[in-house]
């Protein structure tokens, strides 16, 4: 990766601090959530490209060896099957940039998440429950 004078501020910054060999893959992966969340908002968030839709949608990053894809932890149960062969966590997945990138699938997740985030508003101009409101009990 490519040293940068500071965090990228936006998502072509971010891409263009990599090697071309790992653009590429960002290229794609980016290509995938933007042709199947073309309403989301993309930004940088944590350091890494993010994609909002009424709420986090889906955060991507590079690194040496993978690709992260953070798809939130419901994406990642409801795709246990499929993402059996990659190093999984609560609400990641690490694609190895050694083996071709599973875009059909990555598409299948981010349309997941759009129909997840769809249904978090409870009514339109309102804001889904925070986190902390969701899990507390009676």
């Amino acid at each position: 990766m490519k040293k940068q004078a500071g965090p990228a501020g936006t998502v072509d910054e971010y891409i263009k601090a990599f090697p071309q060999d790992i653009r590429k893959i960002l290229e794609k992966v980016r290509a995938v959530i933007r042709s199947t969340a073309p309403a989301a908002v993309e930004k940088i968030s944590y350091l890494m490209p993010t994609y909002w839709l009424n709420g986090n949608l889906v955060y991507f990053a590079g690194y040496k060896k993978h690709i992260g894809f953070y798809p939130a932890p419901s994406a990642i149960i409801a795709f246990q099957k499929e993402l059996s062969p990659y190093a999984t966590s609560r609400g990641a997945v690490q694609f190895p940039i050694v083996k071709p990138m599973p875009l059909a699938l990555i598409r299948k997740m981010v349309a997941f998440r759009v129909r997840a985030c769809a249904t978090a508003r409870t009514s339109p101009g309102t804001r889904a429950l925070p986190r902390a409101a969701r899990y507390r009990s009676g």
